[in-house]
């Protein structure tokens, strides 16, 4: 049976992946979504998703390029620092919708939801300040795909990254 490749119907993130597929000869298929489904229907909806699409890409890596950098423990105490600021940031984009476009649930929240919980596995309190970013991690694991799945054996909430990085790597 062979491996699906699902992705986005452009170029993108998955590129590389179907190269090393082709290279090793790997029995795959390909299911193509289409890009900008889900991202909200009004131009005000579509502007947010846009917006934290790079804002919640951006935070991840932030996290990843201290994690990973040989300087981790000079960097750790200053990113802590910075954390309630980025959170703080979040919570007022959010304000008092269910979901970060709006009433409807796009694939930012996805995104933003992945970018939160790794802060809050770094750091359990991160989210204290913010019930409203609270609210909204427990809508997102009490939705009941997403309940089920993090039930599941197919779940991994560990390792965060990989086995070079200092912190999040077991």
């Amino acid at each position: 049976m062979p491996m699906i490749l699902g992705y986005w119907d452009i170029r993108g993130l998955a590129h590389c992946v179907r190269l090393l597929l082709e290279y090793t000869g790997s029995d795959y298929e390909e299911k193509k979504y289409i890009y900008g489904g889900g991202n909200g229907t009004t131009e005000e909806e579509k502007m947010r998703v846009d917006i934290l699409q790079n804002q919640a890409t951006d935070t991840s890596n932030d996290l990843a390029r201290v994690c990973y950098s040989p300087d981790f423990e000079k960097l750790k105490p200053q990113y802590l620092e910075a954390l309630p600021g980025k959170m703080k940031l979040y919570s007022q984009f959010l304000g008092k919708r269910p979901w970060f476009a709006g009433d409807k649930i796009t694939f930012v929240d996805f995104l933003a939801y992945d970018a939160l919980d790794i802060h809050r596995v770094f750091e359990p309190k991160c989210l204290d300040a913010f019930p409203n970013l609270k609210d909204f991690m427990v809508r997102v694991e009490g939705l009941k795909k997403i309940s089920a799945y993090m039930k599941s054996s197919h779940f991994l909430p560990h390792p965060v990254f990989g086995r070079e990085a200092l912190w999040g790597n077991n």
